[in-house]
């Protein structure tokens, strides 16, 4: 008998203890190498636990036990047989979806119903089965199986099935009502959930936070989105949305404020000479901020590309905590759930952070006259210890300037005139 004893690998620097968030397989399962058996947080992320090697599993530790780094999780039983009806659940990669050649703003479509579960030609008893990630996905969402159509193996359903259904959205039955009960639950903390929470009351206590507000006349970039969007697409073969361009007024406003872009570590500021951006994203697992590094240095497209990558990997639960330490500055995108304005909490070490918001056709007065425009407010909260009034303003009126002057960009904070006139 040959018995593989399995630890705790160590997700990044300065993390000593993690926490069992769920087991994907029970105590003496079969399992093959590379199979996810586990999923552990640390107070960074969720990270799957792959098998190192084939065999019998017998589990020490349960669900929700924290063990350090280092520490033996399990043992595999190598010499054991593979069990004649035992069925792989490593699934094969699904191919991505060709990109959109062109998008339409949020406010300017509607998302379209999802399409009926389509029928199994052959059906078995794998047919409407989910497999153990995407069971945890759909218990932890309340998702039912006829809700998901399965695309795996003989119709079973995929994690990534699971994942596409949530993202297209659920048609709603408003005259069966909630059927609510009486009855209560309770739920542990995850450590990534309490970690949050911790970082979030010691912003609040440890740091002078204000909020300085602003608003932003979004047609000029919506006019150059829609003129531009579907060769943007076809040429870089990426879509061409908002954030880019609000990354892209933010490098520069930082580089004329660079305290904004610093941070204070005792008595001392840490001054940034690069921009490394945080861009909160929403995932199955809740708020991630993965980081744009050097963003000050990309151009549209390269932005794009980088969230696109950061956001599937966080909706994947493929995002490193590398991926997400760093930042010197967050952007956070509270439009997308339809906020109207609020007061965005600073993410520690940094000084600031922006709150971008729904945008909303107002009234606005344009060289003396009335006009309807698609305004969005925008926010800025700020450790107001290293970053005084008249910088935080300052900073907020530059991103405005420039999001509303598309072409400032090219040039940083210059009109191109005055570029062109060498003033």
């Amino acid at each position: 008998m040959s018995v593989l004893e399995m630890k705790v690998p160590s997700p990044g620097e300065s993390i000593s203890e993690v926490e069992i968030a769920a087991w994907l397989v029970s105590d003496g399962d079969y399992v093959e190498k590379d199979q996810a058996i586990a999923e552990v947080d640390s107070d960074k992320a969720t990270l799957e636990l792959p098998a190192e090697e084939s065999g019998i599993i017998t589990l020490k530790a349960e669900d929700g036990d924290a063990v350090a780094v280092g520490a033996v999780v399990c043992l595999i039983d190598t010499s054991a047989e593979r069990p004649a009806d035992f069925e792989s659940s490593i699934e094969a990669p699904v191919e991505e979806a060709p990109a959109v050649k062109a998008a339409a703003p949020a406010s300017a479509t509607k998302a379209p119903s999802p399409d009926p579960v389509k029928p199994v030609a052959n059906k078995s008893y794998a047919t409407g089965t989910p497999s153990v990630a995407a069971a945890k996905i759909m218990a932890e969402n309340g998702i039912s199986g006829n809700q998901v159509g399965g695309t795996g193996k003989d119709g079973r359903i995929t994690k990534q099935d699971v994942v596409a259904a949530m993202a297209a959205g659920f048609p709603a039955d408003a005259a069966q009502g909630w059927g609510g009960t009486r009855d209560q639950r309770r739920e542990k903390m995850k450590m990534l959930r309490r970690k949050v929470a911790e970082r979030l009351v010691a912003v609040k206590q440890e740091t002078a936070m204000l909020t300085t507000f602003n608003e932003v006349d979004m047609k000029p970039i919506m006019d150059l989105r829609s003129k531009y969007k579907k060769a943007f697409a076809e040429h870089h073969e990426v879509n061409l949305g908002f954030m880019s361009f609000f990354t892209k007024a933010v490098t520069e406003a930082l580089n004329i404020f660079p305290a904004v872009n610093a941070q204070i570590d005792g008595k001392e500021m840490i001054f940034h000479d690069y921009a490394d951006i945080g861009i909160a994203v929403s995932s199955p697992k809740g708020l991630m901020v993965p980081i744009v590094r050097n963003a000050e240095q990309m151009s549209l497209a390269e932005i794009e590309r980088e969230i696109k990558r950061l956001a599937i990997k966080a909706r994947d639960g493929k995002i490193t905590p590398d991926e997400m330490t760093g930042g010197t500055f967050t952007i956070t995108n509270g439009g997308v759930f339809g906020s109207m304005l609020s007061t965005p909490i600073i993410n520690p070490p940094q000084a600031a952070i922006l709150g971008m918001h729904n945008i909303v056709q107002r009234p606005v007065a344009i060289d003396g006259k009335v006009e309807i425009r698609p305004i969005m407010y925008v926010a800025l909260s700020y450790d107001h210890r290293i970053i005084d009034g008249k910088e935080s303003v300052g900073f907020l009126v530059k991103v405005k300037e420039m999001l509303e002057n598309p072409e400032r960009m090219i040039f940083g904070a210059k009109d191109p005139a005055q570029v062109l006139l060498g003033l």
